[in-house]
């Protein structure tokens, strides 16, 4: 029997790898350099295709993930992964910006959305007492990996620049170290057998001071997707999403003209807002086995309806930076509370296939953020119109997460009589 603290760490190696496409940024300046005649857009666009092919990738490949287990799925999206950033910078080193956006967008974008659903299911099954501590752990790998990765792509950079190469040497060399990363942690990867619990929950259920809840339903993918609750994760993921990547995308400039922060001081405000993103992964989704998933994700837009409304008027550093901050977790926390939230509605089974599915949102809104941001930006000559309005689609979420709650009662109440009859 392998130990569930491992399989939990060999997740956050697969995790806080594919993490590093969060500091692509790093790489706009000098790419923008090494190909001349490469617009802003048209650099961006490997980052955008990145996150639209992680999102499709996770909705096609995620039946993949059931039937061939995590060790197999992890290993290729180890291949995809590190082997597209190989190509990337032999991309670099041709100066070709189309083999970039196949390598690190295409290729990486498929063995990101592999890796992100792989260690999902396999650690809400190991941690039946524990389900949002669990993947809030793998999750927040993600949210940290950019934090490692952006100091060691500068430095890798930095370091080969003069002979002309940083990019490529950058891609190779950690290309090749992610590869053999994910990799390692993917061979540990395994599921438990079929109704494994922990010594001390298995204790405390036979004592009686613990009582196990069931989850509402076993369902396949193809039936879930049939369920309206299905679809209200799906809208909250996309509106939490969408607003997120809009605050990530316009965070230097908000805080330039919000409240006077130099580059470099808006930077060091950047830089930060990975940690609040990664701590919000595991304290949300930690505090969601207390709560519960539906309360979660009604203080996250509770919060967020208050904060994007404050944020444009605040004048002091210090709590703009609280504000900001406070907005990454809840980006965050949505993020790792979602597979746990999952398995509460539709059960285990194919965990993995429904999460993909719903990551469909998290595609739909890389596309959609930063461009309604961008084109409300343009349109009102200022950032306060859009929080408003960002704000405001905050409600739409709000009002589904409160239906969302008085579906699990309701079916909560109905399991509850089916088990009394029986």
């Amino acid at each position: 029997m392998k130990n569930r603290w491992l399989i939990a760490a060999s997740a956050v190696g697969v995790h806080a790898s594919i993490g590093s496409v969060y500091a692509f940024s790093v790489f706009k300046k000098p790419l923008g350099k090494l190909i001349e005649t490469a617009s802003d857009n048209e650099i961006a666009l490997t980052f955008s295709l990145a996150i639209f092919f992680l999102g499709m990738s996770a909705a096609i490949m995620g039946h993949f993930v059931e039937r061939h287990g995590p060790r197999k799925a992890g290993m290729l999206a180890a291949t995809f992964f590190g082997g597209g950033m190989l190509l990337a910078g032999l991309g670099a080193s041709m100066q070709n910006l189309y083999i970039i956006w196949l390598g690190y967008g295409v290729l990486g974008g498929i063995g990101l959305g592999i890796g992100y659903i792989t260690p999902v299911s396999t650690l809400v099954k190991w941690f039946p007492d524990r389900r949002g501590l669990a993947t809030g752990l793998a999750i927040m790998g993600f949210g940290f990996g950019a934090m490692v990765g952006a100091p060691v792509f500068n430095f890798i950079i930095q370091a080969f620049t003069v002979e002309g190469g940083g990019i490529a040497y950058t891609w190779f060399i950690m290309g090749s170290v992610y590869l053999v990363v994910m990799f390692a942690s993917a061979s540990y990867l395994e599921k438990p057998p079929q109704g494994w619990m922990p010594d001390s929950m298995k204790a405390a259920v036979e004592a009686g001071t613990k009582e196990v809840v069931e989850d509402l339903s076993q369902l396949t993918a193809n039936e879930a997707i049939k369920k309206a609750p299905f679809y209200g994760l799906w809208i909250m993921m996309f509106i939490n999403i969408s607003c997120g990547i809009g605050i990530i995308y316009a965070a230097s400039p908000l805080a330039q003209e919000t409240i006077g922060l130099s580059a470099t001081e808006a930077a060091a405000v950047v830089g930060l807002m990975s940690l609040f993103n990664g701590l919000g992964r595991i304290g949300w989704a930690s505090l969601s086995d207390i709560i519960g998933r539906g309360y979660t994700y009604m203080a996250f837009f509770l919060i967020q309806i208050v904060a994007f409304v404050l944020l444009p008027n605040i004048t002091s550093v210090i709590l703009f930076q609280i504000v900001l901050y406070t907005i990454l977790t809840c980006y965050g926390g949505g993020f790792a509370t979602l597979p746990a939230f999952i398995g509460d509605l539709f059960g285990t089974k194919e965990l993995s296939a429904i999460h993909g599915y719903i990551l469909t949102a998290w595609a739909m809104a890389g596309l959609a953020g930063p461009q309604i941001n961008a084109y409300l930006h343009t349109t009102t000559g200022s950032y306060e119109a859009t929080l408003y309005i960002f704000s405001g689609t905050f409600i739409v979420a709000l009002a589904t997460s409160i239906a969302m709650i008085t579906y699990i009662k309701k079916a909560r109440a109905v399991q509850q009589l089916e088990l009394t009859m029986v």
